[in-house]
């Protein structure tokens, strides 16, 4: 299975080489436009599947295209935007059997290296924090596109998946077997800056 979070994440570094200088720089995620989504997937009780997102985001990345592995990614989650269509379970995820918001307002993910794939793809691996605990992860991502857009601006897009173990950031409550593991996707647009 594919992996990823949060974060986030830069299949940037699947662009090709022609007039590459002028994809380099910062982008900063598409926050105000809402062209961005982190959702979350996980069994319920091994009979069907649960979705959800966190509805408030923020990140940014720097894409190197002369030196694509020097590229990098942040990303900031506000834990309380957690939503799951259903605002019973959304007060149960907020407290401390889950995202405990009071005490951790904020999941995040910084990039330590990128690693190009053969295959078009690129491995994000970096420092992903929630409830406090901070472990290594690897972001599949995948490029989509780039280019100028209609308001003089030019924009660059990608998806990006993985897996986390609930006990591995200390979230106490246990499920059973079947959801021992949330799957998340990250998509996101940046406007450069």
């Amino acid at each position: 299975m594919k992996k990823l979070l949060l974060a986030s994440a830069v299949s940037i570094a699947l662009i090709g080489t022609a007039n590459a200088n002028e994809h380099s720089g910062t982008y900063a995620f598409d926050k105000e436009g809402a062209h961005q989504f982190v959702t979350f997937k996980i069994s319920h009780l091994g009979y069907s599947w649960l979705y959800g997102r966190f509805n408030d985001f923020d990140g940014e990345f720097v894409y190197d295209a002369e030196n694509p592995e020097n590229s990098s990614v942040t990303v900031t989650i506000d834990t309380a935007s957690v939503d799951s269509n259903h605002a019973e379970r959304d007060r149960h995820l907020r407290n401390e059997d889950f995202l405990y918001v009071n005490k951790f307002p904020q999941a995040t993910f910084k990039s330590t290296r990128v690693v190009l794939g053969d295959d078009g793809e690129a491995d994000i691996i970096g420092d992903f924090t929630l409830r406090g605990v901070t472990r290594e992860i690897t972001l599949e991502a995948e490029m989509h596109g780039h280019g100028q857009d209609p308001w003089g601006g030019y924009r660059m897009g990608f998806d990006a998946e993985t897996e986390l173990r609930l006990k591995d950031y200390g979230i106490p409550m246990d499920l059973g077997e079947a959801s021992e593991t949330v799957e998340i996707k990250i998509s996101i647009e940046g406007i450069r800056q």
